[in-house]
C-alpha cells in the first residue's frame, strides 16, 4: 500500500485532526471547570480557585436527596434496558425473517421515533400517559422511554438477525428442537454480542433522556438528569459549587455504566459482527 504525499491530502488530514483537537480541547476545557468548581471554596476571576473542599458534595447530596435521585434512576433504566430486550429482540427477529405487506411502513414507523426530536412527540405522549393516570410516577417515565428505545433495539438486532444462515435454524429443528429451544441454545449465542451492542446504547440513551422523563417525571420519579436541571433552574439560591458537584456525580455515573457494560461489550467486535453477512 503507497501512502499518499500529496500536499491536498496532507491539508485536509492536518485540517481533520485541528477540527477534532479543537473539539477535544473544548470538551476536556468544559468538563475540567466543572470539576475544578466543585472543589473549589470560593473562585471569582482568578485562574485557580482560592481553596479547596469536598463539602460541596456533601451539601449537594443532602439538599438534592442524591441518594433516592440515583436508586430511581438505576431502577428506570434497569426497566427500560430489561423491557427494550425482551420486546426488541423478538419483534427484530419477526420483521427480519417474515416478509409481509406493509412491512417497509412497520420499518418507517419505528423509524419515526428515531428521526423525530423526542419533544415534538414528548407533549401529546405524556398527555395520554397523564389521562391514563401513568405519568408522575416511574411506570410512566419508563413506558415514555421505551418509545424510541424499542425501535432502537429493532434496527440495531436486525442486521444481526440477518446474518444468522437460516439453515441453521432450519437444522435445529430437523434434530427437535423447539422454538424455546432453538432460540436458547442457537439463536442467543448468536446474537449476544448484537444484544448487548443494542442494550448499551439503550443504557445510555436512557441515562441521558431528558424530554420524555422530564415530560412524564413526578416528584418521586425524577432521573439524575431532570434533577440537575431542576438544580440549576428551580426558584432559590443555590451554590454554583454545589450544582457542579451534583453534575460531577452525573457524569460519573455515566462513566461507570459505561466502563461496567464494556466489560462486556467490545465496539471492534460488535462493528465486525455487525458488517458480516
Amino acid at each position: 500500500m503507497v501512502a499518499d504525499t500529496r500536499l491536498s491530502t496532507k491539508l485536509w488530514a492536518a485540517a481533520n485532526w485541528a477540527v477534532i483537537g479543537f473539539f477535544l480541547l473544548n470538551l476536556l476545557g468544559m468538563i475540567a471547570t466543572v470539576v475544578t468548581s466543585s472543589f473549589a471554596t470560593r473562585w471569582l476571576g482568578t485562574w485557580f480557585p482560592a481553596g479547596w473542599t469536598i463539602r460541596w458534595y456533601s451539601a449537594a447530596w443532602a439538599e438534592f436527596q442524591l441518594d433516592e435521585v440515583l436508586s430511581v434512576t438505576f431502577q428506570i433504566v434497569f426497566l427500560v434496558v430489561l423491557l427494550s430486550g425482551l420486546i426488541g429482540v423478538p419483534a427484530a427477529y419477526a420483521l427480519a425473517r417474515r416478509e409481509f405487506p406493509g412491512k417497509r411502513l412497520v420499518m418507517l414507523l419505528f423509524l419515526l421515533p428515531l428521526l423525530v426530536p423526542p419533544i415534538t412527540f414528548g407533549i401529546p405522549l405524556a398527555t395520554v400517559l397523564y389521562r391514563l393516570g401513568l405519568a408522575g410516577q416511574m411506570s410512566g417515565v419508563v413506558l415514555a422511554n421505551l418509545v424510541p428505545t424499542v425501535p432502537f433495539v429493532i434496527l440495531v438486532m436486525i442486521p444481526f438477525i440477518e446474518q444468522i444462515d437460516t439453515k441453521i435454524e432450519a437444522a435445529a429443528r430437523v434434530f427437535g428442537a423447539n422454538t424455546f429451544k432453538l432460540f436458547v441454545h442457537v439463536l442467543l449465542p448468536l446474537l449476544m454480542p448484537g444484544i448487548l451492542a443494542s442494550l448499551l446504547l439503550v443504557l445510555v440513551r436512557t441515562i441521558a433522556m431528558f424530554e420524555l422523563t422530564f415530560l412524564t417525571a413526578g416528584p418521586t420519579s425524577q432521573t439524575l438528569v431532570v434533577a440537575l436541571y431542576y438544580a440549576v433552574f428551580a426558584a432559590g439560591v443555590r451554590a454554583v459549587q454545589s450544582i457542579d458537584a451534583m453534575a460531577v456525580v452525573y457524569m460519573v455515573t455515566t462513566l461507570i455504566w459505561l466502563v461496567i457494560a464494556l466489560r462486556f461489550v467490545n465496539p471492534t467486535q460488535i462493528v465486525g459482527r455487525g458488517g458480516r453477512r
